[in-house]
């Protein structure tokens, strides 16, 4: 008879926040894991996490980081926080990683011979036996009950416009480590981009030291909204039934009674469900004409880095520019950048020194080099979901083939299913998700044992 310890474990690839968390979730429910990862610096932490910049502050305020849906107050606890004004702090992402990485030793230490952790990277999934297989650069392939792609945020793409451009007067992926220690303080730096990541940049450029001018650019000019100094109380509300621009309205009109973070926040629990009943046409006309406006106001700065962004803009050394970057070309005295302002028709240029692209993470599978997923699109065993956002999933988190069926034993979760839920990037949003899979990983496994027995 057929052990538990017998069966194939669960392979997790990526121990970013989404598959550190799953593990834990699935270490905790007693099944077997082989995680897997590249970098073991990253394992617990990930890219957002990984963070050493002490600057780079957590976007949600401590009271909703526990990692545990079912204990809301632990990461409260785990900081030491009791009063209400400590729970409204902004914590350091360093902070945060630490205690992800905190969480999973603890998990591991309480898993003695159902944890593996694999440094090495997944190139190939074969579903063609009984149970999954994946293939390592490496290593020996890994028999998988189930796997679970939990690769984050994918590397940015290099716009159209940064192609020619002198690899010293260019950073490609600001998220490289000692990427931004090259750039001379005095020089001048334009960014692309006018999101979280652009702020991060800045944060990290000035708290280097850095006196140069700062010209953040982007189509719409729009800069991330701050929290409130405390946190919103939102009574539940049942899901609206507006649909499109009448949902806008309702929104607007929430807004108007109840303030813009608040009128925000109330629809957080209804978010994914309100975007699968919108249709494609709908989505896609969401996406074109709502997408950054909302984000602006759903993913949100600490107030304290609002207040410094404030001063940097009073006193001329940043700005926020609206408008289409076209071209850069090398001048007599360094960089020209073309672009042409939001409502007009004419060009403009600007000086530079550096150049840093922060455009966000790629969405489009068909630009990505990691090497596990163009092994599945190569194979039919994944594909975009119709926006382009990341890979279509079913209601399950199965991928879903070139053939439109959901494949076995093979899910992702995290960032990468954004196209068929919308809201996957924060973490209260995820740690939700990877809760819920690893109960739903855990019947299967302890229904394979059955089966098997």
């Amino acid at each position: 008879m057929p052990k538990p310890e017998n069966l194939p474990p669960v392979v997790v690839i990526g121990a970013g926040f989404s598959g550190t968390l799953l593990t834990i979730h699935l270490l905790r429910l007693g099944a077997s894991v082989v995680l897997v990862e590249r970098s073991t610096a990253a394992i617990g932490k990930g890219l957002a996490f990984g963070t050493r910049r002490p600057e780079h502050l957590l976007n949600v305020r401590a009271a909703n980081m526990s990692a545990f849906p079912d204990d809301p107050g632990h990461f409260i606890r785990w900081m030491g926080f009791s009063d209400r004004e400590q729970r409204n702090r902004f914590v350091p992402r360093l902070a945060y990683g630490q205690y992800l990485r905190e969480q999973l030793m603890a998990a591991i230490a309480g898993a003695t011979g159902r944890i593996r952790i694999v440094s090495d990277t997944a190139t190939g999934i074969d579903t063609n036996g009984r149970q999954p297989v994946v293939t390592l650069a490496h290593e020996p392939r890994e028999v998988a009950s189930a796997v679970i792609l939990a690769a984050g945020n994918l590397a940015p793409s290099l716009p159209e416009w940064m192609g020619g451009m002198a690899p010293d007067t260019i950073i490609a992926d600001p998220w490289i480590a000692g990427a931004l220690d090259r750039i001379d303080h005095a020089r001048s730096v334009v960014i692309a981009g006018s999101g979280l990541t652009a702020i991060d940049v800045i944060m990290s450029l000035v708290s280097a030291g850095h006196t140069g001018r700062i010209t953040a650019i982007s189509r719409r000019g729009l800069i991330p909204r701050a929290h409130a100094r405390a946190g919103p109380v939102t009574e539940p509300i049942a899901m609206p039934q507006q649909r499109g621009a009448s949902l806008v309205k309702h929104i607007r009109r929430r807004a108007r009674q109840i303030g813009w973070q608040a009128a925000v926040d109330e629809l957080r629990p209804h978010t994914q469900a309100l975007w699968r009943a919108h249709d494609h046409h709908s989505q896609a006309r969401l996406l074109r004409h709502l997408k950054p406006f909302w984000e602006v106001h759903r993913h949100r700065l600490a107030p304290s880095v609002e207040e410094q962004l404030d001063r940097l803009r009073a006193s001329g050394q940043l700005r926020f520019v609206a408008g289409r970057l076209l071209r850069a070309q090398q001048g007599t005295s360094g960089l020209e950048i073309a672009y042409r302002p939001r409502g007009h028709g004419e060009l403009h240029t600007m000086p530079a020194d550096v150049v840093i692209n922060c455009t966000g993470p790629e969405g489009n599978l068909a630009r990505v080099a990691n090497p596990l997923l163009r092994d599945l699109l190569a194979q039919g065993l994944a594909r975009s979901d119709r926006h382009r956002l990341g890979l279509d999933v079913d209601e399950h988190l199965h991928l879903v083939g070139g053939d439109g069926r959901p494949v076995r034993d093979v899910y992702a979760v995290g960032p990468l299913t954004r196209g068929g839920i919308w809201e996957m990037v924060a973490v209260p949003d995820i740690r939700v998700q990877v809760w819920q899979l690893a109960r739903r990983l855990n019947g299967k496994v302890r229904s394979d044992l059955v089966a098997a027995q």
